[in-house]
Parts: C-alpha cells; structure tokens; sequence
C-alpha cells in the first residue's frame, strides 16, 4: 500500500519534472496581445459579435485582445490575412460564406477553408427571414409561398449579391418548392428593402435586424425563417418547415479561426475560453442586441458545421452555376 509519505514525494517529484512541449507551448501562450481581425466595418454584426468577445477573452487569456477592422471581398480580405498569419497571436472573425463555398463561387480566392484555417468555434447562429413584398397574397406561410409560386418567372427576388448566403438559399428554396422567381442582385440588404417597398422584386431572405422593422410597419410581410426551428431573434415568425417545405434548413454564422499552423493545444485553450464567455448572460445579450443566437462551440463542432453547410450549398452552386461577382 504507498503510505501518505510516498504519495506526497511522488507528487512533488511530478511537479519539478518538465512540462510536455505541448503543456509548455499552452502555459507559455499568449505572450503579446491577440489580434482579432474581423473582416466587416465597425458597426456590423461581425465586428460587434468581435466586440462582445474581446473584453471576456482578453480577461480569460491574460493579454489585451485587440479588434482589427479589415473590411473588403465580403470577409474574405481578413479571412486571408489570417489563413496566413504565422505569429500565432492573429485569430479571426468570419462569416459562414468565408469558411464554406467562398472558393466554390470565386475559384480565385486565395485561401482553401476546408485547408488553412484551425477551426475554434462557432460563435452565434441567425436564421433569414423570407420577407415578401407588402402587396403578397395571403397570411400563413403556406399562403405566401403559394402566392409566390403563382408569380412564376414573372417575379423577381433580390439579393446583396452573387454568390451571397442569400443567393444560394434562395436558389436552395426556388429548388423545393417550385417558385421560378428571377435573381436581381443589389450592392446591399438597404437597396434590396428599397426594391421590396417599392414593388420591384417580391421575395428576398434578410437578416431579422432589416427585415423586421419594415414588418412591424406594415410595409413588408414575413413569410418564414429559414431556421430549423424558430429563432430568439424572432420568436413570433414561423419556419418553413412549418409551411410543409423541408430540406431547407440555412442559417448565416459567424466563427473563430485561426490558421492552420495555429498549435492544436492553443486551439483547445482558445475554444474553452470562448465558451465560458459565451455563457456569461451580459455576452448573450450583446450577442443578441447585435442579431446573433450566442453558441460557444467546441472546435470539433465548427468543423462539422463547416462541412455540412459546404456539402448542402455546392450542389446547387454547381447545378445553377453561381459565380460571384
């Protein structure tokens, strides 16, 4: 039997016996400030999403984390700064578009998602709100989606652009249920609201934060959230599988990342941080404010989100042939 005495020696020798390079990497790490690079401008959701995180993270890490605004290419300016960043101390905050079919649709995009980024954790979730024109026909979303089914070719759908998450989840939709509406691409959601009020495009997925207010108004009409169930963001719109149409289940994210070169304990201590500041009730509510469903994943899970939203959008990227602008 090894008495008390032993114990206690064979403990303390454990502890003058030297660290693992991987234990020593994670103790030694992060030895400056944290660069967190966010691809959108100040006053987006990414970059609030960013400033939610920062102050909790940087108490949790013991080094400043310093948000870095590099907007441009829909994220994918910043996306690439990170995907080559070899200082380990640049981690980055991405859309779903950044880290899934962003290759798929621009064949020159200078990074591989599925190869250069260490995934860290998805961060918060929001469905898009179907919104149909004020002027469609009906109340329900079964309504709705009739109505816009009964429009043919002869309706149009907008969009802040080729190859944008609500592109491909409105061709995802049109291949389900029917509706032969025609794409119009715009520079942005604004311009999109503008055609909608206006009755030149009649269908559209939007953020709940754009789509709501001209709901509440009375000037837009929400069909569905594209969720697979309904959202905190807008707990008293329906989803579409409510409205009987399935297999198109779409969400928009947003993610941390690091390179690829970023060490796999690194990683590990970076994802537990995030999710015990995820579930601090002042972040969720920033989150929220900010038009996000607040997660705090493992990196296992943003992997697994990674290749499932890839694998759902390239079949009809490639059978429609999208092409970003």
């Amino acid at each position: 039997m090894i008495s008390k005495r032993h114990l206690l020696a064979a403990t303390a020798a454990a502890a003058l016996l030297p660290l693992t390079p991987a234990l020593a990497q994670t103790a030694a790490w992060p030895s400056k400030p944290i660069r967190l690079v966010v691809g959108f401008p100040g006053g987006s959701s990414p970059d609030a999403m960013a400033r939610a995180l920062s102050d909790g993270l940087s108490k949790a890490l013991g080094q400043p984390v310093v948000v870095d605004n590099k907007p441009g290419a829909s994220g994918n300016i910043a996306a690439d700064q990170v995907a080559k960043a070899t200082d380990e101390h640049t981690l980055g905050i991405v859309i779903n578009g950044n880290l899934t079919v962003a290759k798929l649709i621009n064949p020159a995009t200078p990074f591989d998602p599925a190869r250069d980024f260490a995934p860290i954790s998805l961060l918060g979730t929001a469905p898009l709100v179907l919104t149909a024109s004020g002027d469609a026909t009906g109340s329900t979303p079964a309504e709705l989606i009739a109505w816009a089914k009964s429009l043919g070719d002869k309706g149009n759908y907008g969009t802040p652009g080729n190859g944008t998450v609500a592109h491909l989840g409105m061709e995802l939709l049109k291949s389900k249920t029917g509706i032969a509406a025609l794409h119009v691409p715009f520079p942005g959601n604004p311009q999109v609201v503008t055609a909608l009020i206006a009755g030149q495009v009649q269908l559209s997925l939007l953020p709940p934060g754009i789509a709501m207010p001209q709901v509440k108004a009375g000037k837009l009409k929400a069909v569905a959230v594209t969720s697979p169930a309904r959202s905190a963001l807008v707990p008293d719109v329906p989803t579409l599988r409510d409205a009987g149409v399935t297999g198109t289940d779409l969400e928009v994210w947003t993610a941390l990342v690091g390179p690829a070169s970023l060490p796999k304990p690194v990683v590990a201590r970076v994802a537990a941080a995030v999710a015990e500041v995820m579930k601090q009730p002042e972040t969720q509510a920033r989150v929220l404010t900010a038009g996000w469903q607040a997660v705090g994943s493992p990196p296992e899970g943003l992997a697994q989100r990674m290749k499932a939203d890839t694998a759902q959008l390239s079949d009809i990227i490639t059978s429609r042939n999208i092409k970003s602008d």
